[in-house]
């Protein structure tokens, strides 16, 4: 085998030093660069996962907070319907309230006057005999007078 390294022209002694060379380079490379270097790669890919996880979960709470906000202000809203309908009903209520006192006191007042015209017409009515009943008693006092004399 010697005859075979000799015949293409190579030492057989550089080879095998130079194999250890490369074997002592490959161990330094990959301890001192390597594997920092796939440390720091895994690092960078867990905070990139972290982000996105982070991100993730930003997104989950703002939909969570956009469906909660809906939510309050469609109970708002629900609530100043159900308060703008109480108030028409109260409205409501008070005006026919306000509008059942008035005729009852158009009533009233319509009773009162129907009754004092009542009133009025039987006293017209008493003057009205009393004047009758002295124009009677003036005339058959004439009457008399004429005849006895």
């Amino acid at each position: 085998m010697s005859d075979l390294f000799a015949t293409f022209g190579v030492n057989w002694k550089l080879l095998l030093i130079q194999a250890i060379n490369f074997g002592v380079l490959l161990a330094a490379l990959t301890y001192f660069l390597f594997k920092p270097l796939m440390k720091a790669m895994d690092e960078r890919r867990a905070k990139i996962a972290e982000g996105v996880r982070a991100s993730d979960e930003a997104s989950q709470k703002l939909e969570n907070a956009k469906k909660e906000s809906d939510e309050i202000v469609g109970r708002g809203a629900r609530d100043a319907e159900g308060l703008i309908a109480a108030a028409r009903t109260r409205a409501d209520e008070k005006g026919k309230e306000i509008v059942s006192s008035a005729e009852a006191r158009a009533d009233g007042i319509m009773k009162d006057a129907a009754a004092r015209a009542d009133e009025a017409k039987r006293q017209a009515m008493l003057e009205t005999s009393k004047e009758i009943t002295r124009a009677a008693m003036l005339a058959a006092e004439k009457i008399l007078r004429e005849r006895t004399h």
